[in-house]
């Protein structure tokens, strides 16, 4: 032992000795220190120059330990032998929270669609209110009593004496203007006037402000701006293209306000009395005009329901016999108007703002055609302009050919559910894809969009929306301007 303390302290002797030879006085003395002066000068700078990057380095690492925390984490492990993970609670706490309108949306929702309750259960209504919610709305007209029954005889007699040429009737109509109406269609009737989307067609001078007009308004208050801009835009091209187009698309404002209209369908709420022989026929197999006869599985073989044989049995079917978390659409043809299909939603869930998008019912001529992506494009606009989260669809894993739709609209596969159903008595195993609102947003709609109305239209649409921002936004700080200078000549007087 003490051989080894010698030996030791004399290697410590000789390091000490060796240092205190060392005479530097500049950097030329440290370079012949460590033997490099005979390096070419390029090569002595890129040493310096790594050794500063070194120092530098180091010292960005240390100060990152001290100021960064990690030296008090270290010292805290250290005390409470182990790492200081946050628990479960602590990270519930901490997530974010949901936007007030989409709080409103959920409320409101719940509040009009559930009056008594949440539930799943067959709608006594002829539209489900989540049907309703989905619709335009538009002034209507209902009867009112024109004369009450308890007027006096000769109050009749004037009366009758003054409107001798007036066909009698005791009821007559009075206009019922839905919540905001109004005011929105005055407001967008005066921007269109501002900044039509298009020509004006000759002899009809208003067509575009009112067909715009119309369709803002129509979209209703619980709808986002921008959706109401774009909704009220694309009407508006479509209604204003030609004379015949005009003409046409007042017909069907006038007839059925509550439709939803896009380029190639419009979306009517589904009725048994309107729709039923329609659907049945388009969908019982046989041969309609050069189409030809196929198997009605084709439509039916991966639903719980159909075939059917008579349009009473499709009637009293799941078809048309909707629940109260349910909505559906047909799908009506712009060129042909004709009946090609139905949409539906279903698992309608307010509380979570989340709702599914069922595959439509279409013949299968029609699978995979512009028709079936504008009409599940115009209910996905609406639904996440009301404030949805999040839409799903689940498919049949055998399906391969409805598989594609989500694909086509842009959906993201999530999973695959493990007996999910019991469909016509065998196992169903469900595929689910999913299409949140920040998806939407961010770029599936503006995707859908381009690939129903062209590049050119949809870049059009996004800068009309910024430019209304501008505008609005503008609109705003000149109203504070002029309540703030209302507010400085009170106090001045």
């Amino acid at each position: 032992d003490c051989t080894g303390e010698k030996m030791a302290s004399s290697d410590l002797d000789n390091i000490k000795a060796a240092l205190g030879g060392l005479q530097i006085g500049s950097f030329g003395d440290l370079l012949a220190a460590f033997g490099l002066s005979t390096l070419p000068t390029a090569q002595r700078y890129g040493i310096l120059v790594g050794c500063c990057v070194f120092f530098i380095t180091i010292s960005a690492v240390l100060g990152l330990l001290v100021f960064g925390g990690s030296f008090k984490r270290i010292a805290d492990q250290s005390m409470k032998d182990g790492a200081p993970m946050p628990d479960n609670v602590s990270q519930r706490e901490g997530r974010l929270l949901l936007l007030e309108r989409l709080i409103e949306a959920k409320e409101r929702m719940l509040k009009e669609n559930y009056p008594n309750g949440y539930s799943a259960v067959k709608s006594s209504l002829k539209f489900t209110r989540l049907t309703t919610m989905l619709m335009n709305v538009a002034p209507s007209k209902e009867p009112t009593e024109a004369v009450p029954d308890l007027v006096d005889d000769e109050f009749k007699k004037k009366k009758a004496s003054k409107e001798r040429n007036v066909k009698s009737n005791k009821y007559e109509s009075r206009t019922i203007i839905p919540s905001g109406y109004q005011e929105n269609y005055t407001r967008a009737y005066r921007r269109c006037q501002d900044l039509p989307g298009g020509e004006i067609l000759s002899g009809l001078p208003e067509c575009r402000f009112e067909a715009y007009a119309r369709a803002f308004a129509g979209s209703g208050l619980n709808t986002t701006t921008k959706y109401r801009r774009s909704y009220a835009r694309l009407y508006e091209a479509i209604a204003c293209q030609t004379h015949a187009t005009e003409k046409k698309i007042t017909g069907i404002f006038e007839s059925r306000p509550q439709d939803l209209v896009g380029r190639t369908i419009q979306l009517e709420p589904l009725e048994v009395e309107r729709h039923a022989g329609k659907i049945f026929q388009m969908t019982n197999g046989c041969a309609i005009g050069s189409e030809k006869e196929y198997n009605p599985n084709e439509v039916w073989g991966f639903l719980d329901y159909g075939p059917f044989k008579s349009v009473k049995e499709i009637s009293d079917s799941p078809v048309f016999q909707l629940a109260e978390n349910q909505a559906a659409f047909a799908v009506i043809d712009s060129v042909t108007d004709k009946v090609i299909g139905a949409v539906y939603l279903s698992n309608d869930d307010p509380k979570n703002l989340s709702i599914q998008l069922d595959l439509p019912i279409i013949r299968p001529t029609s699978d995979g055609t512009v028709q079936q992506i504008e009409a599940c494009f115009l209910l996905l606009d609406r639904l996440f302009a009301h404030g949805y989260r999040r839409v799903q669809m689940s498919i049949d894993s055998m399906d391969v050919n409805s598989k594609k739709m989500p694909g086509r609209l842009g959906f993201t596969q999530e999973g695959l559910l493990i007996k999910n159903m019991i469909v016509k008595e065998s196992n169903r195993d469900s595929s689910i894809y999913g299409m949140l609102n920040s998806d939407w947003d961010k770029g599936a709609r503006n995707y859908l969009f381009a690939k129903l109305h062209g590049k050119k239209a949809q870049a059009a649409d996004e800068a009309f929306d910024l430019k209304e921002d501008e505008i609005e936004i503008q609109s705003y700080l000149l109203r504070l301007k002029r309540e703030r200078e209302a507010k400085e000549k009170k106090v001045s007087k």
